[in-house]
């Protein structure tokens, strides 16, 4: 297992500058009188394809050697990893398939096919996703690129809070969500490298809470097909992002799904932007934690905003 050195988060720089956002951080006084702390919103909703995976994605697609790209790239996905993909192999000009669930969001579907990816559907679990996942890369010899357990795209991630760092000096934690963790490890490696004394937090649904699980317990637990609003964080960790969870992160905050929609339904309301329920979740454990946050200055990672708009969480029964 080749584990991503600070190396390849400035080579990773360098390789997708041309194909990426540099993207703002904003504030919000609202917040922060909510909260007591002072708050700093990374916002990855508005990068490439509406999503921080462009990074980790564009990274992979542009890593490649030319032989390999030939081929194509494929990957499995609940919807950002395979649209950033797509995306970036469409900056290339090469082939791009995408195993997703049939219940992933149509946007996402759409958006995938928008930027010249194939999408192939499978059953909303991850030993479904696996086999089908399987069968497109004997059929097409396709260079895999993981959504997250890849050396390759956590460097990309990486490059985001890299970014953040040099936007806001003096934060005293980070926190993001968590799902699969590849923003989370590429959050890990940065910092520990160059801000090792700033904490990392991660924000999980109770509903798919086995990264939390998996803290606790001191190795990985990995649910099948956990159901949550929050459709980007419903993949396990994977033996790459728990060795950065288990190493760096200060503590695994997880929420209810009530507490994930109303924080969703917050940010629209009082900061005027679209994010997405996945990227909710870090902001719903600011809330509800106060007292871990209060009086620091605190980077969220606003991670996406690619969402339904005909399914809005709180337009559900």
């Amino acid at each position: 297992m080749y584990i991503p050195t600070y190396d390849d988060v400035e080579a990773a720089a360098a390789r997708i500058a041309p194909h990426t956002h540099v993207t703002p951080v904003l504030t919000s006084s609202y917040f922060n009188t909510l909260t007591g702390a002072d708050l700093h919103w990374k916002c990855e909703n508005f990068q490439k394809a509406g999503a921080f995976k462009a990074r980790g994605a564009s990274n992979a697609v542009f890593g490649l050697s030319d032989e390999q790209a030939a081929r194509g790239v494929a990957t499995h996905s609940s919807g950002n990893h395979g649209l950033c993909l797509s995306y970036a192999a469409g900056r290339r000009g090469i082939p791009c398939t995408v195993v997703m669930p049939r219940t992933a969001p149509q946007a996402k579907k759409d958006a995938v096919r928008g930027y010249g990816g194939r999408v192939v559907e499978c059953e909303p679990s991850t030993s479904s996703r696996e086999a089908v996942f399987a069968q497109v890369v004997a059929e097409t010899g396709a260079e895999f690129v993981h959504p997250y357990n890849d050396p390759r795209v956590i460097a990309g991630q990486a490059t985001c809070s890299r970014e953040l760092l040099a936007q806001v000096p003096g934060l005293n934690a980070v926190i993001a969500p968590i799902g699969g963790g590849g923003m989370i490890s590429g959050t890990c490696l940065t910092l520990s490298n160059i801000a090792p004394g700033v904490k990392i937090y991660a924000g999980e649904p109770e509903m798919a809470d086995d990264a939390a699980r998996s803290f606790r317990a001191g190795h990985i637990i990995a649910d099948d097909a956990p159901e949550t609003v929050a459709d980007g964080l419903k993949v396990p960790l994977k033996d790459l992002t728990w060795h950065f969870v288990q190493r760096h992160v200060t503590d695994i905050l997880t929420v209810s799904e009530e507490e994930i929609v109303e924080a969703m339904k917050l940010v629209w309301k009082r900061m005027k932007i679209i994010i997405e329920p996945s990227c909710a979740v870090p902001v719903a454990a600011v809330l509800k934690n106060p007292s871990v946050f209060k009086g620091l200055k605190v980077g969220i990672i606003i991670t996406g905003g690619n969402v339904d708009l005909d399914k809005l969480p709180w337009m559900q029964g």
